[in-house]
């Protein structure tokens, strides 16, 4: 699951915030001043922690420690993607916080829904930007992207290329629950309006393949309500 840390000390943009991105998916650790911020950062990340941030929404203005401080600190050791998240709209401003090494920015009021697109779109831009393996395993399951070729307990079978991409999907992110939105969006495109079943499709297709037993998954799970995850 995507975990997000929100830095945002006023609450009527908090609270609201973190319940939309929860019931999106979203794990959301919140943060009220940029001191907090920094002490959540990396206790998430730390060896006994809930596991590291993948996204940061910052507010710029922010008490204890500026939303601007909080990012050049989070950039002395981490290239993690921070959206800054201001009611100042002056274009210094905007320049000041992608130099400090924010990745978009987003001026309030904002409306919910695009906001959440910016979040997708800069994952995918971190995803795309990150060096890919040709091989991924996970469990009796081995894909090897370069050959187009996926095998089960040794054995070859045949995939489609859509189910393929799927599976690549899930393969190259073990252990985190990809919501619907986020597994159409990134195959079938932002802008698909066809039928959502299409994706339940599949999955049963590729767990006739890749299960031991379909009808009881172990391997690719179903994350009701949200979407599924591959447990490795």
């Amino acid at each position: 699951m995507t975990r997000i840390l929100l830095v945002e000390d006023e609450e009527n943009y908090r609270e609201p915030l973190a319940l939309n991105l929860r019931r999106d998916g979203f794990d959301v650790v919140e943060a009220q001043d940029g001191a907090a911020a920094i002490q959540r950062f990396e206790a998430a990340g730390a060896p006994d922690g809930p596991g590291p941030i993948d996204l940061v929404l910052l507010d710029l203005m922010l008490p204890r420690m500026s939303g601007a401080e909080v990012c050049r600190r989070i950039r002395r050791t981490s290239r993690v993607p921070v959206i800054m998240l201001t009611a100042r709209d002056a274009e210094m401003d905007k320049i000041a916080g992608l130099e400090l090494g924010a990745d978009d920015y987003v001026t309030k009021p904002y409306s919910y829904r695009e906001l959440v697109a910016r979040v997708h779109a800069v994952l995918r831009r971190t995803a795309e930007d990150a060096p890919e393996e040709s091989v991924l395993t996970a469990g009796r399951v081995t894909m090897d992207v370069s050959r187009h070729e996926v095998s089960v307990a040794g054995k070859v079978v045949p995939m489609p290329k859509r189910e393929f991409e799927l599976l690549e999907l899930f393969m190259r992110h073990p252990d985190r629950v990809l919501t619907r939105s986020q597994i159409i969006g990134r195959l079938w495109g932002t802008n698909y309006v066809g039928d959502t079943k299409t994706l339940d499709v599949h999955v049963k297709r590729i767990r006739a393949k890749i299960e031991e037993d379909p009808s009881s998954p172990k391997l690719l799970t179903t994350v009701r309500g949200v979407g599924y995850r591959l447990v490795v």
